[in-house]
């Protein structure tokens, strides 16, 4: 099941499904490492969203957060 990045909780960890929006956004995210297939940790939920994609930090604003959308990865998957 996909759900936008924004409804995770913290320590929720994910691979990204889908990314949309503008060509040059979505590009730009593809370039910090927030491409189709990543898995990525929720640190720290909100309206600034604090994620952990291969030992970097990276903030992903709430309404850039909604497109993007993940699957989450069960627990001790």
């Amino acid at each position: 099941m996909l759900i936008p990045l924004d409804m995770l909780k913290k320590g929720e960890v994910a691979h990204i499904a889908e990314v949309s929006g503008e060509v040059a956004w979505v590009n730009r995210l593809a370039e910090m490492g927030l491409r189709e297939g990543c898995q990525l940790q929720v640190l720290q939920p909100g309206s600034t969203c604090l994620l952990n994609v291969a030992g970097c930090r990276l903030c992903v604003r709430s309404h850039e957060s909604s497109q993007i959308l993940v699957r989450v990865q069960e627990p001790g998957a």
